[in-house]
């Protein structure tokens, strides 16, 4: 066997140790870290809940999830010991800065927001198409009334011709059956 064809093989395989080996330091610092918790240090689930350590078990951890509540949670549903400072933060929040001069001043409703758009187009915004000119404008608009025009005459001839069928229809639904015969007696003579 040539060592070029084994080379390969060799690389995926300290590859493969490496990141293995990466894995698992981080699997025993995170153990470490679970086994370093003590009642009364704050703590993040891997849910993204924030709650207070109340006992310590073998597997288990009772966590105070709000004053009063308890719950009891698989130590490796905890993802992360905080320090005190680092938790103080989160849970009791950071002061804020009232004094927020440059700040954006936000509407309360939309109604200001259209009064911006209002003044905005009168000012117009080119976006690079010509403008037609007021003679194409007028014989588009005389086009368009003249199509309306025969739109309405060609409805009004097919209303006069449905309006004409509907009353040779009714009258002969209203005739009686000895009209229908004397009809066709006379046409027949």
């Amino acid at each position: 066997m040539n060592i070029v064809t084994l080379l390969p093989f060799v690389v995926l395989i300290g590859a493969m140790f490496l990141m293995t080996r990466s894995a698992k330091k981080k699997q025993q610092k995170a153990s470490q870290m679970r086994n370093e918790m003590q009642p009364g240090t704050g703590v993040r689930t891997i849910g993204g809940m924030y709650a207070v350590v109340k006992e310590v078990r073998e597997d288990a951890v009772l966590l105070e999830v709000s004053p009063g509540w308890h719950a009891l949670y698989a130590k490796n549903a905890v993802g992360a010991v905080l320090e005190p400072e680092e938790f103080d933060r989160i849970m009791n929040g950071e002061p804020i800065d009232m004094e927020l001069d440059d700040a954006p001043v936000v509407p309360d409703d939309a109604s200001e927001l259209t009064e911006a758009d209002e003044e905005n187009r009168a000012g117009k915004i080119n976006l690079g198409k010509p403008e037609a000119p007021d003679d194409a404008v007028d014989a588009a608009d005389a086009a368009d009334t003249d199509l309306a025009e025969a739109d309405a005459d060609e409805a009004a001839a097919a209303g006069e011709a449905d309006e004409e069928e509907t009353r040779e229809a009714d009258a002969t639904k209203s005739e009686t059956p000895e009209d229908a015969k004397t009809k066709g007696d006379s046409g027949s003579k």
